[in-house]
């Protein structure tokens, strides 16, 4: 019982702040979860993965200085969270979504409006939030 009432530990990895935000209010819409680190990189994920110790990661994959498909490489070695690819490049199908599969991604999703999508919440916000809860159900 005390294990469906702990809180679950969410990181974001996004470059956009204003997707972040999207992102967290998403996230935080259901009790249990709690994002507890933020990154605008693959590589300050990468430095943050040990002390912010996610049960799971919400990751992009286009971003600069590392995007989430070589984040993904160097991830798996560190942490054993699930990781959600929440991406524009990352559509059904797509050669992205299917390296970050491989790579050892447990859900991937694509954004509906590009890049910055603001309609994220309106449009997927109920899918991201059954998608979470199915990947940290203990």
């Amino acid at each position: 019982m005390a294990s469906k009432e702990q809180v679950k530990r969410i990181m974001l990895v996004e470059d956009s702040t204003l997707m972040r935000t999207v992102i967290k209010k998403i996230v935080e819409s259901v009790d249990r979860f709690k994002v507890v680190a933020e990154a605008p990189n693959g590589k300050v994920a990468l430095d943050l993965l040990n002390k912010a110790d996610p049960d799971l990661i919400i990751l992009d994959l286009e971003m600069p200085v590392m995007n989430g498909l070589d984040f993904l490489r160097n991830a798996r070695l560190r942490t054993r969270a699930k990781v959600m690819v929440l991406s524009s490049v990352a559509q059904a199908g797509s050669g992205n979504a299917l390296e970050a599969r491989k790579l050892g991604a447990s859900a991937v999703l694509g954004k509906p409006s590009g890049a910055v999508s603001m309609d994220l919440e309106q449009k997927r916000g109920h899918h991201v939030v059954q998608i979470m809860k199915s990947l940290l159900r203990s």
